[in-house]
């Protein structure tokens, strides 16, 4: 049977340089390159989704593929697709950068510039491995092609007081609701008000991760808090300060290591960006962005979505806008603030009705929200419109996947190509 490669080159040069070399392999079938790391892994899961066998035997990724920097590429895709080998083509093949790409899962490195006969024996061993690992996981094993496949949803506000956190806890609520095992992460790093809301008081938080490499199991399972709700709360540290420890490298960890055991990870990021949550909505499923249908808020949104797209953090067209404290007498109506932000906006709107609020805010016990709450309905709703009540399905296109490294997301600096 013929190897399949799939190729993730972002020059165009490169690109046709190695076309033209994997098109001389014997028994190989090639695909055409694509060209950027988002496209990679939506077609990877979009191949997962039909089944096993649909995935190419070998990965090739290039240096200079973008926007995610190839070595968290890599390890993004051998840790959710761990039936693919990973071969890194690069110019620098030193020891240090060949035991970074084999600690990130790399199978292989190709070092530039490329020849037939090195190409031909890493394609070949990764190839070897591929087709033995996946003879070794059998029939029974299909349903681990994807790796860990959490949804990952982050709710940032265009700005303070727009109800983000109140969104990103009814949302994580509405999927434990459904029988999904989901994590509520506190990313809003400075003035994160998690803890209040759902009355928790514990000491750990996202910043006592932030320095450790590997996140065991053990590990993540003492800096998460379970709530009496079934929710596991990772938190944004009681010192604001801490906050800077948490990089965008930690960020992209930490959501991996929990989407990596949980079907549902709710981020809330607040309405300040930095390298940690810029990270989390590069990497999210979906990007949610909470507004108010006020002139400030609609602009700040509107800022907001700009300023994703100059960093290359998340496109306009992949952002999901929702409109909090709606009425039919305001005059921004859903459809103009579609129309400012260029952003798809929630077919679910939440009313304006803060008394139903108020109680529960006040005693900070937002999980007892009364069921007959309009907030919360419409809420729970909008949790069902993302796909967070259902069963689990496959990514949809457009789709960010972690995005690491030493380029960070927000570094802060811009990043060519997506």
């Amino acid at each position: 049977m013929p190897t399949r490669i799939l190729p993730a080159v972002g020059d165009p040069d490169a690109a046709r340089a190695l076309a033209t070399l994997l098109g001389q392999l014997p028994d190989t079938e090639p695909a055409p390159p694509v060209p950027d790391s988002t496209q990679l892994v939506d077609t990877l899961a979009r191949l997962a989704a039909e089944s096993l066998d649909a995935l190419p035997e070998v990965v090739l990724v290039h240096e200079r593929i973008g926007p995610v920097p190839a070595l968290d590429l890599v390890r993004e895709v051998a840790l959710r697709f761990p039936a693919v080998g990973v071969v890194l083509i690069t110019a620098d093949s030193g020891p240090g950068l060949l035991s970074a790409a084999m600690d990130s899962g790399a199978r292989g490195l190709v070092s530039l510039p490329l020849g037939y006969e090195e190409l031909a024996g890493r394609v070949q061993a990764a190839a070897q491995w591929s087709a033995g690992f996946r003879r070794h996981l059998g029939g029974g094993g299909a349903e681990l092609v994807a790796g860990p496949g959490g949804t990952v949803v982050t709710v940032s506000g265009a700005k303070g007081g727009v109800g983000t956190t109140l969104t990103a806890v009814q949302l994580a609520l509405a999927a434990r609701a459904a029988g999904r095992t989901v994590a509520l992460v506190d990313l809003d790093l400075q003035n994160g008000d998690l803890a209040s809301y759902l009355d928790v008081q514990f000491r750990r938080s996202a910043a006592d991760l932030a320095a450790i490499t590997d996140l065991s199991p053990r590990v993540l399972q003492d800096a998460v808090y379970v709530h009496e709700t079934g929710l596991s709360l990772l938190l944004a540290p009681a010192e604001g300060e801490r906050g800077e420890e948490v990089t965008d490298r930690a960020a992209r960890q930490i959501v991996s290591a929990l989407r990596g055991r949980h079907e549902v990870v709710v981020v809330d990021c607040g309405s300040r960006l930095d390298s940690a949550n810029a990270a989390a909505v590069e990497m999210a499923d979906t990007a949610l962005l909470v507004t108010t249908p006020d002139v400030i808020a609609v602009r700040a949104a509107r800022r907001t979505v700009r300023m994703w797209e100059r960093l290359q953090v998340r496109k306009a067209e992949t952002t999901v806008t929702l409109v909090n404290r709606h009425s039919r007498t305001t005059e921004i109506q859903p459809p103009l603030v579609q129309k400012i932000t260029g952003t798809r906006i929630a077919a679910v709107t939440v009313p304006a009705a803060y008394k139903e609020l108020q109680a529960v805010v006040d005693a900070g016990r937002l999980h007892e929200l009364d069921a007959r709450s309009t907030v919360k309905q419409a809420l729970w709703s909008l949790a069902g419109e993302l796909g967070l009540t259902g069963p689990p399905t496959a990514p949809a296109p457009g789709k960010q996947l972690a995005r690491a490294g030493d380029r960070g997301s927000l570094g802060l600096r811009r990043r060519g190509g997506r």
